[in-house]
C-alpha cells in the first residue's frame, strides 16, 4: 500500500482541524490502553449487544460497502491514524482511518462516520471490521443539554488526557464487519489483532 505520503498530510490537516476547534490539543503524553473506555456515567442504558433487528449494523454496511476496499475510503478523505490501537487483555480496536472534515464539522449522520476501523493482515493489507462515529465534547456540549446518541445507543466520553493527545470527545465504535462477542458498540474486541500491522510499510 502507499499511504504514506496521504496520511501524513491528512494528518496535519486533522490535528489542525481539531486544533482550531478546541481550546487546543492537550499536551499530555499517551496514556495506557484503558484510556480508550467509557465514563461510567455514560453507559448505555440498553445492552451492548441491542440493536433491533440489525438495524444500525444494516444501516452502517449499507453506507460502507464500499470501504471495505481502503483506496475507496483514501479518496474519498479516509487517511490512517494513530497505528493499530490494542489493549492489555481487551482485544483490540485495530487501525482508525479517520476523515478530519467529518470530525470538525460537529455533526453526526449515520450514514458518514468520522472513523473507519479496519484490522490489519497479511501482506500490509486491512479489512474493514468497524466505524466509529466521533464528535468533540466541547463542541456538542455547547449546543446539546446531554451526550450524543445514534439510534438508541449513546456514546462513550473519552476525557482528557487521552492517548490520543485529543481534547475530550465522546465516541461510538459499530462492529458492523466483524463480529465482536464483547458487543456490537463495545471499544474494544477480542476476535481483532494487531499482530500483522508493520507501520514501516503504512
Amino acid at each position: 500500500m502507499h499511504t504514506g505520503r496521504f496520511t501524513r498530510r491528512l494528518g496535519y490537516s486533522l490535528i489542525g482541524t481539531l486544533a482550531s476547534l478546541s481550546l487546543g490539543l492537550s499536551g499530555a503524553q499517551a496514556q495506557g490502553h484503558e484510556s480508550h473506555t467509557m465514563t461510567p456515567s455514560l453507559q448505555s442504558p440498553t445492552p451492548q449487544h441491542a440493536d433491533p433487528d440489525g438495524a444500525f449494523v444494516k444501516a452502517v454496511r449499507n453506507a460502507t460497502e464500499r470501504f471495505r476496499d481502503v483506496s475507496m475510503a483514501e479518496a474519498e478523505g479516509y487517511g490512517l491514524q494513530f497505528g493499530c490501537v490494542s489493549g492489555s487483555d481487551r482485544g483490540a480496536m485495530g487501525v482508525h482511518f479517520i476523515n478530519g472534515p467529518l470530525v470538525g464539522d460537529g455533526a453526526l449522520d449515520v450514514a458518514h462516520p468520522e472513523a473507519l476501523v479496519y484490522e490489519p493482515v497479511r501482506g500490509d493489507r486491512f479489512r474493514l471490521v468497524a466505524v466509529e462515529y466521533v464528535v468533540l465534547a466541547d463542541m456538542w456540549n455547547a449546543k446539546h443539554p446531554g451526550p450524543p446518541e445514534l439510534m438508541g445507543q449513546l456514546f462513550h466520553l473519552n476525557d482528557s488526557p487521552n492517548r490520543f493527545g485529543l481534547p475530550a470527545f465522546y465516541s461510538l465504535h459499530v462492529w458492523a464487519w466483524k463480529d465482536n462477542p464483547s458487543g456490537t458498540f463495545v471499544n474494544w474486541s477480542p476476535k481483532v489483532s494487531c499482530d500483522a500491522y508493520n507501520p514501516q510499510n503504512q
